[in-house]
């Protein structure tokens, strides 16, 4: 294996372990906030949207909006044809989310803290040539 992939599964691996502890105290994990904060920035979507966009198995995304609509934080909506079903952040969400957001924001400074402003743009660069 080459060791640039191992590093960057192993820190992968390592950054979801520690946001999972930073959204600990709100109840959720990463694969649920990833869902909350699209919905947050892009509006109400679809399922398909949704998991075209994270780029995450359908039945993965249906079992974690469930989930998320069961905990209060996603309310459904019929969409224009009855078997699509639109998901939007319950009043809830939009209640907590900026408390959320400053768990992350706070996790995300403090794994960034070694790297320059230029440091993260290089590496953000870089990443993005590796999607081919």
């Amino acid at each position: 294996m080459n060791p640039l992939f191992h590093l960057l599964f192993q820190k992968n691996r390592q950054l979801v372990n520690h946001l999972n502890e930073a959204l600990k105290e709100h109840g959720l994990f990463h694969s649920q906030w990833s869902i909350l904060f699209l919905l947050h920035e892009k509006g109400p979507m679809s399922l398909t949207e949704i998991w075209k966009y994270l780029n995450v198995e359908a039945p993965t995304i249906t079992r974690t909006v469930t989930r998320l609509q069961t905990l209060g934080w996603i309310e459904r909506i019929d969409g224009v044809d009855k078997r699509e079903k639109i998901v939007a952040l319950s009043v809830y969400a939009c209640e907590q989310f900026p408390h959320i957001e400053a768990s992350v924001l706070a996790f995300e400074a403090n794994m960034t803290r070694q790297l320059s402003e230029q440091e993260q743009q290089q590496l953000m660069a870089l990443i993005k040539k590796l999607e081919g």
